[in-house]
């Protein structure tokens, strides 16, 4: 088993994906090979005294792609960008699976051109896993697709509902719509359509959920386009952020609210733990015939470790083949 990890992807590469995938490659026993510049790889290396005594290759791509390009034209102008070279290495069978912390936008394009598409899929979503008051929910997409037709948003479903079943455990998917009410007859042209095509469909779909009830449980599955989930994706973790923030302070603000922290701090690391993007690390990019994780772009050494966990698991559980067969179960297309 081997996971390439695109080096210089994410606001502090190289060093944290070099840490996190170092500290997958010595805890899980995993091949790591990391794609970037090699100068700048191997020096961090040097870092880790043990690097010499794990299952680490150096792929060397000189270019990297930065944040504010235009990832098509990035993509065109540099061939050697690191996340083409590591897409274009997982395609050639050199490793099972692909992680970035980079350029969304283009990591889903590198991954598309290196791997094409799974058939009954049209366009790729990402899918992260968010807490929810009953144990976890699929969110997609979260920003893969941003122009969807309803098509698109049937096929997400489809996709979600399997990965929830293969992934997660869930048996029998529930499948909701991101709406602005929970009537069929609310939303937009594109959520009204797309909710005729889900509730014709084989698919266990719930109808509409409304954003406050995502993290309800009531659906294993949410489907949105990927403006409108990227949306609800971050406010969700600055709204995180923000109460875990006003928590500390006032577990600060007096002696007895510092005594009762010491006397619950399990309940609040357990809390921490449930509600933590890094726990899982990254999102699956769902569609594409070839297994990509998804990072984000402040990832921490801990998530990078995650991600890369979870592209071996999802590898050696065949993700990508099981998706391409259960989709075949499901009426996704149109």
């Amino acid at each position: 088993m081997r996971i390439a990890v695109d080096a210089m992807g994410g606001d502090h590469a190289p060093a944290r994906p070099v840490d996190g995938a170092l500290a997958a490659a010595r805890q899980l026993g995993l091949g790591v090979d990391l794609v970037g510049r090699a100068d700048l790889i191997r020096a961090e290396l040097q870092r880790h005294p043990d690097a010499g005594t794990l299952d680490v290759r150096v792929i060397d791509a000189p270019d990297v792609i930065d944040m504010a390009e235009s990832p098509a034209r990035a993509l065109r102008r540099k061939p050697g960008a690191s996340i083409r070279v590591a897409a274009e290495h997982v395609a050639a069978g050199q490793a099972s699976a692909l992680f970035s912390a980079g350029h969304t936008g283009a990591t889903v394009l590198a991954a598309h051109a290196a791997f094409g598409m799974l058939a009954g899929a049209d366009r790729p979503a990402l899918a992260p896993t968010v807490p929810t008051r009953l144990g976890f929910a699929v969110l997609l997409d979260a920003g893969a697709t941003v122009e969807c037709r309803p098509a698109h948003l049937l096929q997400f479903g489809g996709m979600g509902a399997v990965y929830a079943k293969v992934g997660l455990g869930v048996e029998r998917p529930r499948v909701g719509l991101l709406s602005i009410g929970e009537e069929e007859t609310k939303g937009n042209e594109l959520t009204r359509e797309a909710h005729q095509l889900l509730k014709a469909s084989s698919l266990d779909f719930i109808g509409n959920v409304e954003a406050r009830d995502i993290f309800a449980g009531d659906a294993d599955v949410v489907v949105c386009d990927g403006f409108t989930g990227n949306v609800a994706l971050k406010l969700s973790e600055g709204l995180v952020e923000m109460v875990e923030d006003l928590l500390g302070e006032e577990l600060q603000s007096t002696f007895s609210s510092q005594v009762g922290y010491l006397l619950s701090r399990r309940a609040f690391r357990r809390f921490r733990k449930r509600v933590d993007y890094s726990e899982f690390g990254g999102a699956p990019l769902l569609g594409v015939a070839g297994l990509c994780i998804v990072g984000h772009g402040r990832s921490s050494v801990k998530a990078v470790r995650n991600a890369v966990a979870m592209a071996s698991r999802m590898a050696g559980n065949d993700m990508v083949g099981r998706l391409k067969h259960e989709m075949a179960a499901f009426a996704v297309i149109e």
